[in-house]
């Protein structure tokens, strides 16, 4: 075996503390510890140590800890004055963790883990230390052999104790004070502990991630819904992947089992099903299986126990066989800690955890998830999910009651109706006899009708039949009715011409030969007249389909405006609803010809109608198109409120996609409107949720969780946004290539604002790559930029390099922005200078900036005066940088060479600050900066009485300025003065 030398042991422990955690860097950490002990070096030794300990505790592993810090502290009390202050104070630091991994570890006799208590307490006193760190320690004892009295007694102890330099940082602090609280079922008082970490004023490296899991039940318990939501979305991005966290994994899991989102749980479960087997810690594998345990238990629940779930340690598992291998492992590490605690106490918490019940039916999350499959074995009785899709209120009717209700809800033309004669069929196919023959024929009406919105063949044949059973039950007007239905399924199902005109002209003399005193028989009359121009348009579509190349059919338009003009003077109630749908007919032809003038009073007035027809719910459509017209015509007030009208009367419909179309359409008008971010994102989430209600979560579903991602973005939701957007990306790519490229471009954007630049460049680039064959290199110039500055950030100069190099071809071959081309040549400029530059180096950086000035010269337009101003600023900077350099490579530079290029920094800095002071106060920081620099450049020339009188000018000129920027500059500037002074 090759020995390391311990220059080699230093360069790998250096190397490895910039390794991800994990089992591989746990790995390399015990060979350079084991190395280093061989090699004598005590101090090398200790260092180890270190770095093993700090491994194990980011890890899955960090029971293996205590082995380790046994021997450094055997280290310590072999000899105290070897280690150095800032040893001692990680060796105490430690014993906290120590301290907790012992209470993890059931092989761990509980009579040892006191000792380690009590030498814990004995050596912080000796060090002067307070006891709250000891404290605390105790409370996890307590809590983790269920004895309740102890646990309080610790946890008043130790917040009653003085924080000193061995406390917990205060957000870890509040992380296990507040689960205190949700332990003894005071949720809201956990919440308000955990606040400060939850809203960003405390965190570390663990935090917030596991008070965001923690919250999750308490929240929805707590009927906080929204909150939840969020901290789920927010947390698991933050747990995703990292071993040390997969307890808060498994709460995520949890929270996705309790509130109706399974499908979630599962790909949550696949993304970590590695993490199934035996782990290290095994209190760890404990918590996390408990988590996986209440989703499987939840499937099995809901009859999917025999659907395949995620591989246990590469083996195919059923959800019924992983929950029964996943709680023998859990039940038997909860067993191990009982018998070293001697109480029942872990085994009956996770019991608990694993039979908890739903909290909700279903929590929108905004993610996109599959939906699960059909259940393949039948629900138990009393489980949820197991109603049928009628009401309470329904199901409690008799079939008399049921029928009449039917009836009535089909007469006024309720969203409900379907549901009601769903059930009545429901209940006929089960041997419940028929009333009479007319219900019969309202049966196959209603199965007809059922028919031929799914596009089936046999939906003619059930309205003929309909149509007979109802002329021998004498209900002529509903014959008629299903005569019409006929003809509209021939023509649905593409009949020939000729028939499906007698058909129309059979329905037609059906309804005008209904007696004059059935109330029916006016809407009968009109609405096979509307329903025979629109077939009739059709018919003449498949006649000559070229026709003049005419968008829209003009003889339909025609038809349409006598009709509306025929029925719309006197309107009677019972015809106001054809009309209306005549009118809205007529509003989308304008529209689609982009006649907005049209288009508006026709849908005012079909809404009208339909409220006249006492039809509310019809009336959410035209308001929502209105709404649509008047956004697009900058009205913002007033379509804001025509679309909550909209969204008022849709409040019976049952087709989800009509409900997500009113939401969809509000959000995006909130959206328009400062500050209604977030009440665009709770209508934008609505609208996902009811678009996978109607199975069209690749299609209607990806868009609205488009908007709902941008809605949260303008709320400075990042990570909640990111995380929608991510989801529905695999849809949206599927849109055509100009959504993906701005899904991608968006998703970058996100990224970057959460700090994740390598994934942000790879969006980047995955879009300008789709724009590559576009005839406008404009869209792949803007994203390769975008590529560039993240990779640049990410600290891959070499791949920013080339992608700055990309987006400079791409936008001189656009021709049409300068300003592109002038920060690219900047950018590169920078790039060039980064690290171990010469004066080649600044030689060709400061070609680039000449460059971008040559781009710019003669540019009137202020963008591009701004520019100018802002590449002589850089280009004063990169002179004295260069100065700088060469400082520290040759002292023994020319004093000429250097106070000339000082001397051409601040003529650069003066015509920087005259670009700036000519457009105005919105340039007034940049200008002021560019004083100060040359006022500074001026004193490192030994001129510092002509820095004093830059500041005195620019304090005179700001003090003609009014506002508080123009005050606060003169304030800063008067610091410098005295300064250079």
């Amino acid at each position: 075996m090759t020995v390391l030398t311990p220059e080699e042991i230093r360069q790998g422990l250096a190397d490895n503390a910039r390794a991800p955690y994990g089992a591989a860097r746990n790995a390399r950490a015990e060979t350079l510890a084991a190395a280093a002990e061989s090699s004598g070096d005590r101090g090398l030794f200790r260092q180890a140590l270190d770095q093993l300990i700090d491994a194990y505790e980011w890890s899955a592993e960090r029971t293996k800890m205590v082995v380790p810090f046994a021997r450094l502290l055997q280290e310590y009390d072999r000899d105290p004055t070897a280690f150095p202050g800032y040893e001692v104070h990680g060796l105490f630091w430690r014993f906290k963790w120590v301290a907790g991994r012992i209470v993890e570890s059931p092989e761990i006799p509980l009579a040892a883990v006191e000792r380690w208590l009590t030498d814990m307490e004995r050596r912080y006193r000796l060090a002067g230390y307070s006891e709250r760190a000891v404290r605390q320690a105790e409370f996890h004892l307590a809590d983790a052999t269920g004895d309740e009295a102890r646990m309080d007694r610790a946890a008043a102890a130790w917040t009653a104790a003085a924080r000193d330099r061995m406390s917990d940082c205060h957000a870890c602090e509040i992380n296990t004070q507040g689960w205190y609280w949700a332990r003894k079922g005071e949720d809201a008082k956990a919440i308000e502990v955990w606040e400060p970490v939850l809203s960003g004023g405390k965190s570390c490296m663990e935090e917030p991630h596991r008070v965001l899991a923690h919250s999750l039940l308490p929240l929805v318990r707590l009927g906080r819904l929204d909150e939840a939501r969020s901290h789920h979305l927010r947390g698991y991005r933050m747990a995703r992947g990292n071993d040390s966290l997969l307890r808060s994994v498994g709460k995520h899991i949890e929270f996705c089992a309790l509130t109706g989102n399974e499908s979630r749980g599962l790909e949550i479960l696949a993304e970590h099903a590695t993490h199934l087997g035996p782990l290290t810690d095994v209190e760890s594998q404990m918590e996390f299986a408990g988590g996986v345990l209440v989703l499987l238990r939840r499937l099995v629940d809901l009859g999917h126990g025999d659907r395949p779930a995620v591989p246990y340690q590469g083996a195919p598992q059923t959800v019924h066989e992983l929950y029964e291998r996943l709680s023998a492992d859990a039940t038997s590490i909860a067993a191990r800690f009982d018998a070293r605690n001697g109480t029942p106490h872990v085994s009956e918490r996770l019991a608990e955890r694993i039979g908890r019940q739903p909290l909700v039916d279903v929590l929108p999350l905004g993610v996109r998830s599959a939906a699960l499959p059909a259940a393949t074995a039948p629900v138990g009785a009393g489980q949820p999910g197991t109603a049928s899709p009628h009401t309470a209120a329904t199901a409690a009717l008799d079939f008399a009651a049921l029928v009449e209700h039917a009836r009535i809800a089909r007469q006024q033309g309720r969203p409900s109706a379907d549901a009601l004669w769903a059930r009545v069929g429901e209940l006929a196919d089960a041997g419940k006899e028929l009333p009479d023959a007319a219900v019969a024929a309202d049966l196959l009406e209603f199965r007809a009708r059922t028919a031929a919105r799914a596009g089936a063949e046999q939906a003619r044949g059930l309205y003929a039949h309909a149509a007979d059973a109802h002329r021998a039950a004498g209900e002529q007007a509903r014959a008629a009715y299903a005569l019409l239905g006929v003809a509209g399924t021939a023509a649905q199902a593409g009949g020939e011409a000729g028939e499906i005109r007698h058909l129309l002209a059979v329905a037609a003399e059906a309804a005008r030969a209904l007696d004059e005193a059935d109330p029916a028989r006016a809407r009968r009359i009109a609405a096979a007249e509307l329903t025979t121009l629109q077939i009739e348009s059709y018919l003449r579509g498949r006649e000559t389909p070229e026709e003049d190349g005419q968008p829209v059919d003009p003889a339909l338009t025609a038809a349409l405006e006598d009709f509306v003009t025929a029925h719309g003077t006197d309107v009677r109630p019972d015809v106001a609803d054809v009309l209306a749908e005549a009118e809205l007919v007529l509003a989308r032809i304008a529209l689609t010809i982009g006649d907005l003038d049209r288009a508006e009073p026709l849908l005012t007035s079909a809404a009208h109608h339909c409220l006249v027809a006492e039809r509310p719910w019809e009336a959410a459509e035209p308001l929502s198109l209105r709404a649509r017209v008047l956004a697009a015509r900058d009205d913002r007030e007033g379509a804001e409120a025509v679309a909550r009208t909209a969204l008022g009367h849709a409040a019976e419909l049952t087709d989800p996609e009509e409900q997500a179309a009113v939401r969809l359409t509000l959000a995006e008008i909130l959206l328009r409107r400062p500050g209604g971010a977030d009440e665009a994102a709770a209508h934008a989430l609505d609208a996902a949720h009811w678009l996978d209600q109607a199975g069209l979560t690749a299609t209607g579903g990806a868009r609205a969780r488009l908007l709902l991602a941008r809605a949260y973005a303008e709320a400075e939701r990042t990570a909640e946004a990111a995380e929608v957007l991510q989801s529905a990306l695999p849809d949206l790519l599927e849109h055509g290539e100009e959504e993906a490229v701005g899904a991608r471009r968006m998703l970058g954007g996100l990224l970057r604002g959460l700090h994740d630049q390598r994934a942000a460049a790879e969006q980047y680039l995955l879009a300008a790559e789709t724009a590559k064959g576009w005839d406008n290199p404009r869209p792949q110039a803007s994203l390769a930029h975008s590529a560039a500055e993240a990779l640049s950030a990410a600290g891959l100069r070499e791949e920013s390099r080339q992608a700055y190099g990309r987006a400079l071809e791409l936008w001189r071959r656009a021709g049409d922005n300068p300003v592109g081309e002038v920060r690219v040549l900047r950018s590169l400029a920078w790039l060039t200078v980064e690290s171990g530059a010469g004066e080649e180096e600044y030689g060709r950086a400061r070609a680039l900036m000449e460059q971008a000035l040559a781009v710019l010269e003669g540019a009137e337009e202020p963008e591009l005066r701004y520019e100018r101003a802002q590449t002589w600023q850089q280009l004063a900077a990169l002179l004295e940088d260069s100065l700088n350099e060469d400082e520290a490579a040759d002292e023994e530079a020319s004093r000429a060479g250097e106070t000339a290029v000082r001397a051409e920094a601040v003529a650069l800095l003066d015509r920087a600050a005259a670009g700036y002071g000519a457009l105005g106060e919105g340039a007034l920081r940049e200008r002021f900066q560019c004083a100060v620099r040359a006022a500074w450049t001026e004193h490192a020339l030994g001129r510092p009485q002509d820095g004093i009188s830059r500041m005195t000018a620019l304090i005179a000129d700001l003090g003609e300025l009014e506002g508080a920027e123009a005050a606060e500059l003169a304030g800063q500037a008067e610091q410098v003065r005295k300064q250079l002074g």
